[in-house]
C-alpha cells in the first residue's frame, strides 16, 4: 500500500496567535520575542516584518536596526500551547496517527483513509482556519522526508506577501524528480559545513547526489554519504511516531548581562536544578547523567557531566552534582552569558530499598520522599513558585 503522509505546519504561529488577540497588529511589521536592550532573539515575526529582512532566530537588536518601527511583543508561552492543543485535537480527529514535532508542526499518516490525500490536506486546512483562524502549509508525499521539504517548497514559493496558506503535493514515483532540482542543503543532516564538502566535488544540488557513486560518497562522507544518496531518492521509510521518549531535561538562562558573580552563578543552578527535578518528578523518570552547560561572554561554550551510580531526580541532588561541576569549569572571575543544567539518560523512578540499608539511612530516605510529596501537592495547588529554598531568595 502507498503511505500517504500529510506534513502540517502553521505558518508564522506566534504571529497569528497575537493578531487574533491584537486585531490592530495585522498587516504590521512586529516580531514575538526578547527585548533588544537584554539581548533577545526574535522567536516568531511578521510577514510585513520579513520583507524587511527580519527572520526568526536574529538577534531583536539587529531587527530592530532593520526595521525601526518594529513592534515588540512578549512571548506568552501559556497561551501559545493551549491554542496548540486545540490545533493538535483537530488533526487528532483526522487520524490517531499524529506525531507532533513542536508546538506548531505534525505529522499525519493518513494512508487509512480512503480519500486522496490532497484532498484531505485541504481539509485540514480548512478546518485550522475557520475553526481557529490560524493559517498553515501542509506538504503531501509518500513518506515524511518529501513531506517536510514539500511544506518548505510550498512555503518559498509563495508571493501572496502574506501567509503563505501553501499546499504542497508530490505524486507516488515523482519524489526524485521533485528533490533533483533542489540545493543539498534541503536535506536532514547538510548543515554549512557539508555543503561547503559536497560543492568542493562539484555536488550543488539533490539531483547532483543521485548522480553521485553511492561509494564515493561512503568513502568520503561515511555513513552520512550513504543516507544523503538515499535521501535524495526520496526513500524514507521512518514510520509516523505517536508518542515521543524524552531523552532528556533541561533548563538555561540566558544573563541580560555578562554574570562575573560567583554567588549569582550558584544562584541560577539552584534555581535551575530544582525546575529540573521538578519536571522529572512530575514525568516521573530519573536522570543517570547531570549536565551543566556554560557559555562564556566570547560565546564558547563548554559543557560538563556526570553519570551517577543511582539515578536521581531530587531538585537538591541534581544542585550539589551541578555546582560540583560549577566549581570544576570556571575559573573566578570568568563572565558568563549563559548556565544551564540538564538531566538526561531518563530511567523511570524507582527507589530500590537495599538489605545493606542502614536503619538511620532508610528513615532518611523515607523522610525525604514525604517531603518531596509535600513540596509536590503545594505547588500542584498553588503553583510552581508557592515554594521555594531559601538559597533561591
Amino acid at each position: 500500500m502507498v503511505r500517504k503522509i500529510i506534513h502540517f505546519d502553521l505558518d508564522a504561529f506566534y504571529c497569528a496567535v497575537e493578531e487574533q488577540r491584537h486585531s490592530g497588529l495585522k498587516g504590521l511589521p512586529f516580531a514575538v520575542g526578547g527585548r533588544p536592550e537584554s539581548r533577545g532573539v526574535v522567536s516568531s515575526c511578521s510577514y510585513a516584518a520579513r520583507r524587511f529582512g527580519v527572520r526568526s532566530a536574529m538577534g531583536m537588536a539587529q531587527a530592530v536596526r532593520l526595521c525601526p518601527q518594529l513592534q515588540i511583543l512578549p512571548p506568552d508561552m501559556r497561551e501559545y500551547a493551549l491554542v496548540s492543543k486545540r490545533v493538535m485535537e483537530i488533526l487528532h480527529e483526522m487520524t490517531p496517527l499524529v506525531e507532533q514535532l513542536s508546538i506548531d508542526e505534525a505529522f499525519l499518516d493518513v494512508s487509512g483513509r480512503s480519500e486522496y490525500a490532497t484532498v484531505l490536506a485541504r481539509r485540514l486546512q480548512s478546518q485550522v482556519e475557520e475553526g481557529l483562524g490560524l493559517p498553515s502549509s501542509l506538504g503531501v508525499a509518500t513518506n515524511k522526508l518529501v513531506a517536510k521539504i514539500a511544506t518548505d517548497v510550498g512555503k518559498a514559493s509563495s508571493s501572496s506577501g502574506d501567509y503563505p496558506r501553501a499546499i504542497q503535493v508530490v505524486p507516488p514515483q515523482r519524489e526524485a524528480e521533485f528533490l533533483a532540482p533542489l540545493p543539498v542543503e534541503a536535506l536532514w543532516g547538510v548543515g554549512p559545513r557539508t555543503r561547503e564538502r559536497l560543492a568542493a566535488v562539484g555536488i550543488l544540488t539533490v539531483g547532483d547526489l543521485v548522480a553521485a557513486s553511492p561509494d564515493e560518497l561512503g568513502r568520503r562522507f561515511g555513513k552520512l554519504g550513504h543516507d544523503l544518496h538515499r535521501q535524495a531518492q526520496g526513500i524514507d521509510l521512518r514510520p509516523v511516531i505517536t508518542e515521543r521518549e524524552a531523552k532528556s531535561i533541561s533548563q538555561e538562562t540566558t544573563f541580560a548581562q555578562d554574570v562575573v558573580d560567583t554567588e549569582t552563578l550558584r544562584r541560577a543552578v539552584r534555581q535551575q536544578a530544582a525546575e529540573v527535578g521538578a519536571r522529572l518528578q512530575r514525568s516521573g523518570m530519573a536522570a543517570r547523567t547531570v549536565t551543566l552547560k556554560v557559555r562564556w561572554a566570547d560565546f564558547t561554550t563548554r559543557t560538563r557531566q556526570v553519570t551517577v551510580a543511582r539515578p536521581v531526580h531530587d531538585g537538591g541532588e541534581i544542585c550539589t552534582i551541578a555546582l560540583d561541576l560549577l566549581t570544576a569549569l570556571r575559573q573566578r572571575g570568568e563572565a558568563v552569558r549563559l548556565i544551564g543544567v540538564g538531566g538526561s539518560g531518563l530511567v523511570p523512578a524507582v527507589r530500590q530499598m537495599s538489605i545493606f540499608d542502614s536503619p538511620d539511612e532508610t528513615e532518611s530516605v523515607a523522610k525525604a520522599a514525604q517531603l518531596r510529596d509535600a513540596v509536590k501537592r503545594l505547588r500542584t495547588r498553588f503553583g510552581e513558585d508557592a515554594i521555594k529554598r531559601g538559597s533561591e531568595l
